[in-house]
């Protein structure tokens, strides 16, 4: 019987320990040090077998944006179980804690990258935003149908970069549901580091920013480079990393988009974790140039207070339907209850009433931030429309501006 209980500061080094023998890794001295103080930061559980750290996770400390509002949501990290424990309830016992922290912390969500898609469903978490990586032939100048914002580009040092782009970055993660705050540290030790945890081939961090001098930026783009790789009879053209882009207008996304895929010495730029939407897949002239090479589940959600979660974010039209919904991890949240939402608020509160629409939480999950419509789970079989139209109106009323996204793993 396993002991799930607080991982003392003093037995970090052991929980990493675990995490890289689950995860296959062994980090450089750095590395680890960087995530020795990345979890000195974090809520730690641990599974206790007598002396033996048999499973770990953690939480960042986030607030995530949603419409509307920006809510506190622990994001999990570093979930391991030794090989010696799998199949004897240890992750349970730890996610069921995590669960139990959350709520009594009066945290209504939930997050987290799931490294085995097939294992957190079981647990409430659904897949609420979809990432695409896009690659872009970059040999040839970037065709584009409108035109780019010719205000200047200038480089910023990464020392500066936090100061500079950081309230930019804030500004826009309001704008879009899905994306978790951004600390200091967060900057410095993972999007701003010298070397690339992955890929120590790639060049330091480069940032360019584009407005005058003398006004706030209205975009930045950071990323990193990949020299020539000279083997073979093909040797593949430099490459471009896109690790982020933010614009406030698409002629500024335009301008940052041709100022990376026409860098010297490179002919491929690269970008990860793209949202599906982005305004470069409707605005680059050649789709042949501009391809879509990988679509992907990113951040799932757990919603631990459906009430809290539903009723504090913005609606975009009325709504009125009876839910039945399903929490087997957390009972006290199932049954029926009725949603009233609209422009002006929400309540949700118990119903007798017949169900216009049976789902399990992790459904509700998927679509709270707009990024997946409940028709689509009910043409899947996911969820049950008692009511004809009931899927359709809630839709109508989760619908936001722009698709949920985020690429900030962790």
């Amino acid at each position: 019987m396993v002991d799930i209980r607080e991982v003392p500061e003093s037995d970090i080094d052991r929980a990493l320990e675990l995490a890289y023998l689950v995860f296959h890794d062994r980090p450089e001295k750095e590395a680890r040090e960087r995530h020795h103080a990345l979890l000195a930061r974090c809520d730690r559980i641990g599974a206790y077998d007598g002396t033996v750290l048999a499973g770990f996770m953690a939480a960042h400390d986030f607030r995530l944006s949603v419409p509307g509002a920006d809510l506190p949501c622990p994001g999990l990290t570093f979930v391991a179980v030794a090989p010696t424990h799998r199949r004897r309830g240890v992750l349970t016992g730890m996610m069921d804690e995590m669960l139990r922290r959350t709520a009594a912390a009066g945290r209504p969500l939930a997050a987290l990258w799931a490294s085995e898609a097939a294992i957190y469903g079981r647990f409430g978490y659904g897949s609420a935003t979809t990432g695409v990586t896009v690659e872009i032939d970059s040999t040839r100048p970037l065709a584009l149908r409108i035109a780019p914002d010719r205000r200047p580009l200038r480089l910023v040092d990464p020392e500066e970069a936090v100061a500079v782009v950081g309230p930019f970055h804030e500004a826009a993660r309001a704008g879009r549901a899905g994306r978790p705050t951004r600390s200091a540290e967060r900057w410095s030790q993972e999007w701003l580091a010298e070397q690339d945890e992955d890929d120590e081939e790639l060049s330091p961090p480069r940032i360019i920013v584009l407005g005058d001098a003398d006004q706030p930026i209205a975009g930045y783009v950071l990323y990193r480079t990949k020299p020539q790789d000279g083997a073979g009879p093909a040797p593949a053209p430099g490459l471009v990393r896109v690790d982020e882009l933010e614009a406030d207008t698409p002629a500024v996304a335009a301008a940052l988009w041709e100022c990376v895929t026409s860098l010297d010495l490179t002919g491929r730029v690269r970008a990860w974790g793209r949202p599906v939407d982005d305004p470069l897949l409707h605005f680059s002239a050649d789709r042949d140039q501009v391809r879509v090479t990988a679509q992907f589940p990113a951040l799932w959600l757990r919603l631990v207070d459906v009430r809290a979660a539903l009723t504090r974010r913005s609606w975009a039209a009325p709504v009125e339907v009876v839910l039945e919904v399903d929490d087997v991890r957390m009972p006290a949240q199932a049954g029926r209850f009725r949603l009233r939402a609209g422009p002006g608020g929400a309540t949700y509160e118990r119903a007798d009433s017949a169900a216009d629409l049976s789902l399990d939480v992790r459904e509700l999950a998927a679509c709270y931030l707009g990024g997946t419509r409940v028709a689509e789970l009910v043409a899947a079989g996911l969820v049950r429309e008692h009511t004809p139209g009931a899927a359709a109106a809630l839709d109508a009323a989760l619908r936001t501006p722009v698709l949920p996204h985020t690429s900030d793993e962790f």
